[in-house]
């Protein structure tokens, strides 16, 4: 099973897409254009905090609002390895996977993170901090290869010999 081990971003309920990526950016051509921007309603640091291999752990309803599939290319973009949340909308869910961002739900995580501790994921399986396992469900194997691939398109050209 895949392990990998990230300091933690710590965000809290219902951060929409709009505070993932405000709408006014939405114009700039390309996500790397994007991706300086990330999250600036609500900390507009962060994004240039954020290094490769890091993880958000987030409370309930992560992604909700508008269904534009920059909002999780920019979190892939930034580096981000994966996001854990009390829930997520399901639009962003998909969106996520869509584009080969790992995403967990683990009701209990939150409530016990500090930001900048680190977490070991062990996907399919659990979540490992200060020395308390959080379970989490395994995904379908449908969508571990579209994790696996990259995203759904890298996954279905894959999968019809085209890479």
């Amino acid at each position: 099973m895949e392990q990998f081990t990230g300091k933690v971003w710590v965000l809290g309920d219902d951060i929409d897409t709009d505070i993932i990526i405000p709408t006014e950016y939405l114009a700039l051509k390309t996500i790397e254009d994007m991706k300086q921007y990330g999250f600036s309603p609500l900390r507009p640091e962060l994004a240039a905090q954020i290094q490769p291999g890091d993880i958000i752990v987030a409370g309930k309803n992560f992604g909700c609002g508008s269904s534009r599939e920059q909002a999780p290319e920019v979190i892939k973009a930034l580096g981000i390895r994966c996001i854990i949340a009390k829930s997520f909308a399901r639009i962003f869910f998909r969106n996520s996977i869509n584009n080969g961002l790992l995403l967990i739900e683990q009701p209990d995580l939150y409530d016990d993170m500090k930001e900048g501790d680190s977490i070991t994921v062990t996907v399919n399986e659990q979540v490992d901090y200060q020395g308390k396992a959080y379970p989490i469900a395994s995904l379908p194997e449908n969508l571990v290869e579209i994790l696996q691939a990259g995203g759904l398109v890298k996954a279905m050209r894959r999968r019809n010999g085209l890479e």
